[in-house]
């Protein structure tokens, strides 16, 4: 047994002595929505480990998530059972302050689609995936499902957020008005196979990674951060992210009802620790090996000061990350690696 899957069964195991039943049927037909992006292809990557084996994607080009009309007859056509509704229009805090509308109007539809479809169609069981950026700008510390539309957000990713709160909102009433069962995880910062490396557009880690490798091949002396590097962040790798996603989707019904309430039903996934932008990318450049030198372009925004997940509910329903930091971006560069070598020979 592979070390993933002595760690599914182990959580398996755990759930089952704490009373705490799961649903799982591996001949289920499963729609995976955004299978190509960070969050979805682990989620694929996950159900194919537990032996799922009904699992239905479609591509952009395939299938247009705005496209109300097109989203109506894929699911007539398909006999879903469930959705794990990843997909989403994403990025850094340069895409989210270039973007704004994009951002806000992608996300949107696609969640208004895939909920309302799933919903017309007779589906009972679907998982959104949100972002812990739904929470006020000074949220107090470790931030606690509550604290959900306490305070202002963070104005270089509000209209993103404000999007995710929207889709929260919905499966939190169509499950109030037609008993369905849609469940809200909100992971933390994400990274890991699969992230976007684009150089302006990606996260903070798909970006230092790029460019500390970049900086190492090119024999650059320094590479310069946006920010003073304070801001502290929490981290999880993103098949941990699925595991628990799927975690939470099959738990029994009653007792996910029971640990959160009908107008505040999502909950938190993440590590429970943080760390500074300028420890992460201490750690990036170890990994990478760039030997430069590290500086901050304190001109540029910083983005929310702290983002630190209380996940503590998740903790009692009996799943806790396997992936250390440091192991994660030591595999996540191993395929940013093979991927640049996919691309040169290409």
């Amino acid at each position: 047994m592979d070390k993933q899957a002595l760690t599914n069964a182990m959580n398996f195991a755990h759930s089952e002595e704490r009373g705490q039943a799961m649903h799982y049927n591996p001949k289920k037909r499963i729609f995976v929505a955004g299978h190509r992006g960070l969050v979805g292809s682990a989620i694929v990557r996950a159900l194919r480990r537990r032996g799922y084996t009904n699992i239905v994607t479609r591509t952009h080009a395939e299938l247009d998530l705005t496209d109300q009309a097109k989203v109506r007859a894929f699911f007539e056509m398909e006999n879903i059972d469930e959705v794990y509704l990843a997909a989403a229009r994403v990025g850094g805090i340069h895409a989210n302050n270039t973007y704004p509308a994009q951002f806000i109007y992608e996300n949107m539809m696609v969640q208004a689609n895939v909920i309302h479809e799933a919903w017309r169609t007779g589906i009972e069981k679907l998982l959104f995936l949100g972002s812990s950026c739904i929470y006020p700008r000074m949220a107090q510390q470790p931030i606690k499902e509550e604290y959900l539309m306490t305070g202002s957000l963070e104005p270089t990713n509000e209209p993103y957020a404000i999007a995710k709160i929207a889709g929260i909102k919905m499966c939190e009433s169509y499950n109030r008005q037609y008993g369905t069962d849609y469940r809200s995880v909100m992971p933390t910062n994400l990274y890991g196979p699969g992230d976007n490396y684009h150089p302006e557009n990606s996260h903070v880690i798909p970006a230092l990674i790029r460019r500390f490798h970049e900086a190492k091949l090119k024999g650059l002396e320094r590479v310069t951060i946006w920010g003073t590097g304070t801001p502290r962040r929490e981290f999880l790798y993103v098949d941990d992210m699925a595991d628990a996603s799927i975690h939470v989707m099959e738990l029994d019904r009653d007792l996910y009802k029971d640990c959160t309430e009908p107008m505040l039903s999502h909950v938190n996934v993440g590590t429970g620790s943080d760390v500074t932008i300028a420890h992460v990318a201490d750690i990036i450049c170890s990994v990478v090996g760039y030997r430069g030198v590290i500086e901050f372009d304190t001109t540029k925004p910083d983005g929310t000061p702290r983002k630190l997940m209380d996940s503590g509910k998740l903790a009692s329903l009996g799943w806790k990350p396997q992936v250390s930091l440091r192991e994660g971006l030591v595999e996540t560069y191993r395929q940013f690696e093979a991927l640049m070598q996919e691309q040169k020979a290409a």
